[in-house]
């Protein structure tokens, strides 16, 4: 979109924006939507553009910042946010996040519990979705990094302007716009924002993805016409998705939150539909919303002993590979009866609710825990299954286990999103 006059800009970067959120509203209707907004320019225009269209389209608009506590400035630019969003007349709240340990992948680290914060926000609001500020700029460097890493299809699609993870409806509606759009539109209204110094920062993939691009549009090589091969890729994606779903229903069974598949069926089927199956499987299990690196996913599938990965476990036994959950990785999850526990399970009482619920817990049951249960003959899953299957606790002590028939006052549903899924 060119660069006029400033009112033109805004005009058009609106419309834009309105019509992205219509058209993700033909999918599921959109009355409250919780926008992310860091400070940065990416974010500010976004709270500004989703501020104009619920004025316009009466709908209610919530704001949160994320503070990670990982620079100094982070407490005074959350706080920058909130004065912006009370002269607009909105709510806003900074979620706070003291949790990284100094190991392992910073950024990593510090957008998945951005992600966590935001979702539990969302949920205790009760809204329908939450805006983020990625933008065709950050399309084009996702796909860069992707590509350096030997992506397929499914990395080439690069991010989504709509998807569900962690419970939460997730929205881009800026990805065909670009930073340099969204400042003009920020400048037009003399809307302020702040610079993350951490964008400068080449240590970081991101920033050297960044910088290449620089280089690589005289070649033509620039974030529009890398935003132009995401969309193809993404819809030779859903192409794919489609045949392998269809081989899904043929192939795959859900027994108590595992995902079972026909051995002999899938090692035949072409490698893409293998992996993308074997893919889904362990996100839906796992909540993430990323799938394994195609390296790992190969090695994973080609195993005949148990593999763990993407926080699952991998086995082949009796003509079938099942996939379930790793006790390692929910060993630490809590959550009140009633709550969803690990992104897919509820577990309720059979009849009304005990007087001491509030007392109650939901945690996987564990080694501890699977010792306190019945003879194995009566456990509905594997015993590598039971480990990680929600159970009801009153602090240390056990009260229930669903899927080991203990104390059957108690029933664990699992929720899956996989069309034509046969559930047993």
């Amino acid at each position: 979109m060119p660069l006029g006059t400033p009112h033109t800009d805004v005009d058009a970067l609106r419309a834009g924006f309105a019509a992205q959120m219509h058209a993700v509203g033909t999918r599921a209707p959109i009355q409250r939507l919780g926008v992310a907004v860091s400070g940065g320019g990416d974010s500010m225009a976004l709270l500004r553009l989703a501020q104009d269209w619920a004025q316009r389209h009466q709908k209610t608009l919530l704001v949160a910042t994320v503070d990670h506590g990982l620079r100094p400035q982070a407490a005074d630019e959350a706080a920058m946010v909130a004065r912006c969003a009370t002269r607009l007349g909105l709510p806003h709240q900074t979620l706070e996040w003291r949790g990284w340990d100094r190991h392992g992948n910073l950024q990593d680290n510090a957008r998945e519990a951005r992600k966590r914060l935001l979702s539990q926000w969302a949920q205790a609001h009760a809204l329908d979705a939450v805006a983020l500020g990625h933008t065709l700029d950050d399309q084009a460097e996702t796909l860069l990094m992707r590509l350096a890493r030997g992506s397929g299809v499914e990395g080439l699609s690069g991010m989504a302007a709509h998807h569900v993870a962690q419970g939460t409806t997730w929205l881009r509606p800026l990805l065909g716009m670009g930073r340099a759009q969204l400042r003009a539109y920020l400048r037009a209204l003399r809307e302020t924002w702040v610079d993350d110094p951490s964008n400068h920062d080449t240590s970081f993939d991101r920033v050297k993805a960044r910088q290449a691009l620089d280089y690589l549009a005289p070649l033509g090589l620039d974030a529009k016409r890398l935003g132009q091969t995401a969309d193809r890729m993404r819809a030779a994606r859903t192409s794919l998705d489609f045949l392998a779903d269809a081989q899904a229903a043929k192939i795959l069974t859900v027994e108590h939150g595992d995902f079972i598949f026909d051995a002999r069926e899938l090692d035949a089927l072409p490698q893409d539909t293998r992996t993308r199956l074997a893919a889904h499987a362990l996100q839906a299990i796992s909540g993430n919303a990323y799938r394994p690196r195609l390296d790992a996913l190969h090695a994973a599938l080609h195993s005949t002993s148990r593999t763990t990965l993407h926080g699952c476990v991998l086995s082949r036994s009796k003509g079938a590979l099942r996939v379930t959950r790793e006790y390692s990785a929910v060993t630490r999850l809590r959550a009140p009866i009633g709550a969803t526990w690990d992104g897919r399970w509820r577990v309720q009482p059979v009849s009304a609710p005990p007087d001491n619920a509030h007392d109650l817990h939901i945690a996987a049951l564990g080694p501890d825990g699977a010792n306190q249960c019945r003879p194995r003959s009566d456990w509905r899953v594997p015993y590598a299954s039971l480990l990680a299957s929600p159970a009801v606790w009153q602090g240390t002590t056990l009260i229930a286990a669903p899927l080991a028939m203990q104390n059957c006052g108690w029933q664990a549903e699992s929720y899956h999103i996989w069309p034509r899924m046969r559930i047993s």
